[in-house]
C-alpha cells in the first residue's frame, strides 16, 4: 500500500484542551486501523499547555508556575522533552496513517512525514531543513533545548523551528509536531523547574514570525495547504462517535494526574 492509496481527510484547525488533542490522535489511529480515513490536521491548544514526553520525570516541571500561570499539563505518547504550547505562539500538526503505507525504517518514515512540514515553511518563504549538525543539549527536559537530532529536528541556520515525533501501533503510525510561530520565551522557560537563560533560548530557537513576518492565520493556511497537497486530503471532520470516544479517553487518561505525573492509566 502507498500513501496515495489511502483515503485522507484534512480536519481544519480546531482549538481544544491538551488532553482532548492527544485523545483525538488515539481515536484517529483507531479509525484508520478499522479501515476509515487517514487524518492530517493543524491544531491549537487552549489553555496554554505543557506536553510532557512519555518518559519525562514530573520533577522537571515547575508545577507552581504552571498552576499560577494557568498552564495545563498533559503527557504525550511520544518521547522527547516537554513542549510549551502557547495558544498564540504554537502551531501543532498531526498525521495519522496506516502503518503498512509507511516505511518500516524510522528515519525514512520521518523523512517522508516531515515533507509537508518543510513544504508549509517553504510556502511561507522560510528556508528550513533538517538540522544537519548535531548540537549538545542546553536543557534536556525541554524539547527545544535538547540535543539537536538531524533525523527529525527542523530549523533555519542552525536554530530549531519545529520538533517532530512519532509513535507506532501495529496498524497505525502517529506523527505529531510543533512549529514555533512566535517565541513565547518567558512561559516556555518558566514551566520547567530550572533556571534557564532567555538569551540562550533565543540563540537556539527561531520562529515563523522572526523568519518571514507571517501572522498565525497565514501560517495555519500554509500548513493546511501543504498537508492536503502532500496526501490529496479532502476537507473533513470528526464524527460524533469519534468525538465521544476522544472525550472518554481524555477523561480516563490524558486529563488525569495518574497519567500526567505517574505515566499510568487509571484502572489498568
Amino acid at each position: 500500500m502507498e500513501l496515495t492509496d489511502c483515503e485522507w481527510r484534512l480536519v481544519p484547525e480546531e482549538t481544544r484542551s491538551g488532553p482532548m488533542q492527544m485523545a483525538l490522535e488515539e481515536v484517529a489511529a483507531e479509525t484508520v486501523a478499522a479501515g476509515g480515513p487517514a487524518t492530517v490536521r493543524v491544531f491549537r491548544w487552549e489553555p496554554n499547555t505543557l506536553s510532557l514526553g512519555y518518559g519525562q520525570e514530573p520533577e522537571t516541571v515547575d508545577w507552581g508556575y504552571c498552576e499560577h500561570s494557568g498552564v495545563d499539563v498533559t503527557r504525550r505518547q511520544t518521547g522527547g522533552g516537554g513542549i510549551y504550547h502557547d495558544h498564540a505562539g504554537d502551531a501543532s500538526y498531526s498525521i495519522v496513517a496506516p502503518a503498512e503505507a509507511l516505511p518500516g525504517d524510522l528515519e525514512a518514515a520521518y523523512e517522508l512525514l516531515c515533507e509537508p512540514v518543510l513544504a508549509g515553511l517553504a510556502r511561507l518563504g522560510v528556508g528550513a531543513d533538517f538540522l544537519a549538525d548535531p548540537a549538545p543539549a542546553v536543557h534536556r527536559p525541554a524539547c527545544y533545548l535538547r540535543a539537536l537530532d538531524p533525523a527529525h529536528d527542523i530549523g533555519v541556520d542552525g536554530r530549531k523551528i519545529s520538533g517532530n515525533a512519532q509513535y507506532r501501533q501495529r496498524e497505525a503510525v502517529i506523527q505529531h509536531g510543533s512549529v514555533t510561530h512566535t517565541r513565547a520565551v518567558e512561559p516556555h522557560l518558566g514551566v520547567f523547574a530550572a533556571a534557564l537563560s532567555p538569551e540562550r533560548f533565543r540563540e537556539r530557537v527561531t520562529s515563523v514570525r522572526a523568519e518571514c513576518g507571517a501572522d498565525r492565520e497565514r501560517t495555519v493556511d500554509a500548513f493546511e495547504a501543504a498537508l492536503s497537497g502532500w496526501c490529496g486530503a479532502e476537507r473533513g471532520e470528526w464524527t460524533d462517535g469519534e468525538l465521544e470516544r476522544a472525550r472518554e479517553i481524555a477523561a480516563r487518561k490524558y486529563g488525569t494526574d495518574q497519567w500526567v505525573r505517574e505515566r499510568t492509566v487509571p484502572g489498568r
